[in-house]
């Protein structure tokens, strides 16, 4: 096996990883509890899961996706998870090779993968991941100069400015609170990541799939147009997409307004 192909393997197993602690997060974090103690237990027997029960994807398949002790389902969600965190630290190590670059993009990368399933699951993004991520994207860009220091502020500002001035002027006239300040949070701490220059397309990315998925949604929905669609999931969706494909996607759309 190649040197670069055994690197390779090992950014999928350290995302994979990565993602096994995502899942944490994403459970507990929402509930208040604390992302270290005490160990994973089974949600439904309350039996503790042995480490060797524990192994990112490895054990999910082995079990069957099922509690060894109750054989009650385990969500897909899991590996669903640990997947794609492996899948997107392979996507980084393949851009920057093991670098500073791919640790932190790493980290915003998951970050914005766990607020996205958090806001699916619970209607909220939680400021114990967003506001630090802000002040992490902003030394980032001091650390490896991706963008100027000013992009990043003006980012922060931009960013949750604008969807705090969407936001009140939707409460204003409905009367009802359309955005919550999660989002608002969210889209400042992308802007810290990725500068000011990112966030109209990464807004239209959003506005684009959430119009789409959320209108089938609804249709399937019994509630209708009562029910909530969490905005965060499209913004995190929006980011990583622009992340990737930013480059072409701007191509691709002044292609269509030229």
């Amino acid at each position: 096996m190649s040197l670069g192909l055994l690197m390779s393997v090992y950014s999928v197993l350290l995302g994979l990883a990565f993602g096994s602690f995502m899942n944490v997060c994403i459970y507990r974090i929402p509930l208040k509890k604390s992302i270290i103690n005490p160990p994973s237990t089974c949600p439904n027997c309350g039996k503790r899961i042995r480490f060797y029960d524990n192994i990112p994807l490895v054990s999910y398949l082995f079990l069957l996706g099922k509690c060894r002790y109750c054989k009650h389902s385990i969500s897909w969600q899991y590996p669903g998870v640990e997947v794609l965190a492996g899948l997107l630290s392979l996507a980084l190590f393949i851009r920057y090779g093991f670098s500073y670059q791919y640790v932190l993009f790493l980290l915003f990368a998951c970050s914005l993968v766990t607020i996205a399933f958090i806001d699916i699951n619970h209607k909220i993004i939680p400021d114990v991941i967003s506001l630090p991520g802000i002040i992490a994207g902003w030394a980032t860009c001091l650390l490896i100069g991706h963008i100027s220091w000013l992009d990043s502020l003006i980012g922060i500002v931009g960013g949750g400015g604008a969807l705090f001035l969407v936001a009140f002027l939707y409460a204003h006239l409905t009367g009802r609170d359309g955005m919550g300040g999660g989002d608002i949070k969210l889209l400042a701490m992308i802007g810290a990541w990725m500068g000011w220059r990112a966030l109209p397309f990464i807004v239209l990315i959003a506005s684009l799939s959430g119009a789409i998925i959320g209108s089938a949604f609804l249709l399937l929905a019994s509630k209708g147009l009562r029910a909530r669609i969490p905005f965060g999931p499209f913004l995190a969706l929006g980011a990583l997409l622009y992340f990737f494909y930013g480059a072409e996607l701007s191509r691709w759309y002044l292609h269509i307004l030229l």
